[in-house]
Formats: structure tokens, sequence, C-alpha cells
């Protein structure tokens, strides 16, 4: 069910980009065409994992990705809520905890169900922070390079924007690694106190 739900959602998303892109194209609009162009392949990735990969997906990580696309592309670059300021920052803020669920979902797919009694909790907070700030590094290389090869703009601040941006995301996936890492370490206490069976 899931699975078809996320072909579902994906789906609908990539054809609001394309609605989105054919209208702007017709008025003329180059940098809000070429968002939506953007957002139909951001959209696909979903899609993509669904239909070609036996991945199990997490929903409320998958909806949270497409909502993430929504303010980020639709309100933050083609409605123009970017000029706002705050704006960007609390996406970025945002997207890092994402990521950091996202890394938690990943690792418990990986990691085998018995090594959990023993993994340290420093782990799975280094393992989640750095996932969710290598996810952020990659964003910005996307930025970097829309500007450099489409001439968009989307890194209008230059170094200060960067910085915010990597700021921002790294904060957010620090709260998530915290939290990670203290619901490992109640989750060892607790298995460590729990009677053996002789």
């Amino acid at each position: 069910m899931n699975r078809k739900l996320v072909l579902l959602l994906s789906i609908l998303y990539i054809a609001f980009m394309a609605i989105l892109f054919f209208h702007y194209r017709s008025e003329g609009e180059s940098f809000k065409s070429t968002v939506a162009i953007g957002g139909m392949f951001c959209g696909a990735v979903p899609f993509l994992l669904a239909l070609f990969t036996k991945l199990q997906f997490n929903l409320p990580i998958v909806i949270s990705y497409l909502l993430f696309l929504v303010g980020s592309q639709y309100f933050g670059s083609i409605r123009g809520w970017y000029s706002l300021g705050w704006w960007d920052t609390f996406l970025h803020f945002l997207s890092g905890a994402i990521l950091a669920f996202s890394g938690i979902a990943l690792y418990e797919r990986l990691v085998h169900r018995d090594a959990e009694e023993e993994i340290s909790p420093w782990i799975i907070f280094l393992f989640t922070l750095s996932f969710a700030a290598l996810g952020g590094v990659i964003w910005e290389i996307y930025e970097f390079s829309s500007d450099q090869f489409f001439n968009m703009t989307l890194q209008g601040g230059g170094n200060d924007d960067t910085m915010v941006d990597l700021i921002s995301d790294t904060g957010g996936g620090l709260i998530i690694a915290v939290w990670a890492g203290v619901r490992t370490k109640i989750k060892l206490r607790k298995s460590h106190h729990r009677p053996q069976l002789s």
C-alpha cells in the first residue's frame, strides 16, 4: 500500500510541476520554467525508487520530502518566498531534520537487528548528524552548479548564503541526532536490564 501511495504522490507532484513548466514557458518566464523542470526531476526520485527497487518506504519521510519540494521549489523559487529572508533558513533547518530521520530509517534497514543491542549511541548520533550534513552539502553543490551552468541565482547571498544554509542544515540534523542517540541509549539500557532466559 505504501509503495502505491508513494507512486501516486510522486506522479501528482511531477504533473503539478509539468503544468507549471508549460504555463511559465508559454509566458516566457524562463527562470520559473527551469525551476519546474528541476521539480519534475526531484519529484521523480521517490517514483523511480518505488518502481525499480524493493525498498520498504517510510511514508512520513516521503511525504516530508515532497512537502519540502513544495516549500522550496514552488513557494520559495516560483512564488518568491525566498525574498522573505527567513524562509530559506527555515527550509534548510527543516531539511536537516528530514535528512536526519532519513538517515535513521536507512540505518535501521541496513544494520542487522542483533547489532542494535551492541551499537554505541555515539555511532547513531554521528551517523545521523553526518547524513544530514552531507545532504546539506549536496544541496549546496546543486545550487552552485545551477548558478554556474544555467545562470540561476540560487546562491544569491554568495558565501554568506551558503554558510547560513549549511549551519541551518546541521542545526536541524543535530537536534534529531541528539534525540536518536538518547533514544538508542535508553533502548540499550532497557535491553541490558531485561531478564535473560536460562
